[in-house]
């Protein structure tokens, strides 16, 4: 298995998982909680996850679309801090914790995705 795909799964299920997780009442991710979220952070949660459990299906291109959720994310955190209050694009709740996570997960995933590119090439250059 690429590492690219190892990433991809891991980041899939953690983001599935926290997703589903933010639909139960939890001191972590919910409404009431350190990081906020409502129904809608809940399924852009969820949605992120199945993007990256299908990057983990398309061989050779997974570490290509990590790259992209990542860069996607990016937007995400910068969107974050850019706007007043707790409603991201007026539809998803957050607070000053969330836009700090959102900022360390653009750039970890972008780093992850990035290492593991090298990391795939490297294997399939040792490959040949």
């Amino acid at each position: 298995m690429s590492i690219s795909k190892l990433l991809a799964l891991i980041f899939g299920v953690t983001f599935v998982s926290v997703g589903l997780i933010g639909f139960l009442p939890n001191p972590l991710v919910s409404a009431e909680g350190l990081f906020v979220t409502n129904t809608m952070h809940n399924l852009v949660h969820v949605l992120t996850g199945g993007a990256f459990l299908l990057a983990a299906l398309m061989p050779g291109r997974e570490s290509t679309l990590i790259l992209g959720i990542g860069a996607a994310y990016v937007a995400v955190a910068a969107l974050g801090f850019l706007t007043r209050g707790d409603q991201l694009l007026g539809i998803v709740h957050i607070n000053q914790a969330d836009r700090w996570l959102h900022a360390f997960l653009a750039a970890a995933i972008l780093l992850a995705g990035r290492i593991a590119k090298q990391m795939d090439l490297s294997r399939s250059l040792e490959a040949d």
